[in-house]
């Protein structure tokens, strides 16, 4: 008996010996790592992350060496058209047909709801880079999220709340009918609320209107003491545009939830100066931004926004644990990206948190008036650095993935 216990017990050993050599073996899927970029090529989000997003990455992949474990890395990419059955076909046709192990960019909310989707059901990665709304390591968190550079409960804690707390009371939104501006516009009320102040009305305008003159007659008529932008992209232009020509400028702070610096750049200075924002990178910030902001710009003409920057950094923490975990499964290299610290250039004091969450400074920065600027890439006076667990919501329970 004992004799046969023991071969019994000598052949799982072998068994499991096989199994795990085979595992090691297979190393690199398909010979290759291949990541997907799915970002909006030639919309209202196009500057902040479609073609730029496509050039980060391929920045971290030749940095990174062009190959992992021996194996080749390459990088394709799509317009989404920010459209979600668009971006979830697209999606499921690079993983089923094209081999596609992550996918990165994916920068509307609404796109990124549907492509998450996809992504979870497959167990592939999402490395989300410029999607403002937190359901993605909230309500609808999952294993395979990674979400990088800066979410709205970050930007409304950073923005909303010292102006509540300077007396700034009363406020009204203008707000992006979807679900990014739904999230912002949600997380900004409760931070108004919590702080004593009150919201006396909000408006919601379709994603890529270019008429703004309804929504701000009637910020004008509620008597607000700031008018918070809810939005993002052209619509922060052109609302922003719309309220300097009206006089709303002039009788109410105007406040831009989420602004990059393509539209800051975009901005009349005499108009946008002086507004006090939230950003999770500026590329002037220090020599080590400066430094890679000069290689982005000889490469992409503009200066990035913080949507290139994160998908930059994510891309090459991803193939960081690649590398480590000796394989590109995606449960092994999500481990890999969980235990080993980003840090680098945009990731400052950063952790990446069981739920996906990538937790790091975040900056309050002013746009420049007029005469503060040196040239035209000279947009924002960083005021302070703000810890990343001062701004972004603790982990849900239910999303700490660690446990299971």
């Amino acid at each position: 008996m004992k004799a046969m216990q023991k071969s019994l017990m000598t052949a799982a050993v072998v068994a499991a010996t096989a199994l795990s050599g085979a595992a090691q073996a297979e190393g690199i899927s398909d010979d290759k790592v291949k990541i997907g970029v799915l970002a909006d090529m030639g919309g209202v989000y196009a500057d902040i992350c479609g073609p730029g997003c496509v050039t980060a990455v391929e920045m971290a992949v030749e940095d990174f060496g062009g190959s992992v474990l021996g194996k080749p890395i390459e990088v394709i990419s799509a317009d989404d058209q920010l459209k979600p059955d668009v971006g979830s076909a697209k999606v499921r046709q690079w993983i089923e047909s094209e081999q596609v192990d992550t996918v990165a960019g994916l920068v509307s909310s609404a796109v990124v709801g549907a492509a998450t989707k996809v992504l979870t059901d497959n167990k592939k990665i999402a490395l989300i880079s410029t999607a403002a709304s937190n359901a993605f390591t909230t309500s609808s968190c999952s294993p395979y999220n990674v979400h990088w550079t800066y979410n709205v409960t970050a930007v409304a804690n950073g923005t909303v709340k010292p102006m509540v707390q300077a007396g700034k009371k009363k406020w009204f939104f203008i707000t992006a009918d979807y679900a990014f501006g739904h999230a912002l516009e949600k997380v900004a009320t409760d931070v108004v609320e919590q702080n004593q102040g009150e919201v006396v009305g909000a408006v919601r305008a379709p994603l890529g209107t270019t008429d703004f003159s309804s929504y701000v007659l009637q910020a004008q008529a509620s008597g607000a003491d700031v008018v918070a932008l809810a939005n993002a992209g052209a619509d922060t232009v052109n609302s922003l545009k719309t309220a300097a020509e009206f006089g709303l400028t002039q009788t109410a702070d105007v406040a831009g939830l989420l602004v990059f610096t393509p539209n800051a750049q975009a901005m009349d200075p005499s108009t946008a100066g002086g507004m006090t924002l939230t950003t999770g990178f500026y590329w002037d910030y220090d020599d080590a931004t400066r430094a890679w902001s000069a290689r982005f710009k000889e490469r992409h003409g503009a200066i990035p926004a913080m949507g290139h920057a994160g998908a930059y950094s994510m891309t090459m923490h991803y193939l960081k644990a690649v590398e480590a975990a000796g394989t590109d499964d995606s449960d092994a290299v999500m481990a890999k990206m969980k235990e080993m610290k980003p840090d680098d250039f945009f990731a400052r004091n950063a952790t990446l948190r069981a739920d996906g969450r990538m937790v790091h400074d975040m900056y309050t920065v002013k746009i420049k008036n007029p005469d503060e600027r040196r040239d035209g890439d000279d947009i924002f006076k960083v005021v302070d650095v703000l810890a990343g667990d001062q701004v972004y919501e603790p982990m849900l329970p239910e999303c700490n993935f660690a446990k299971s």
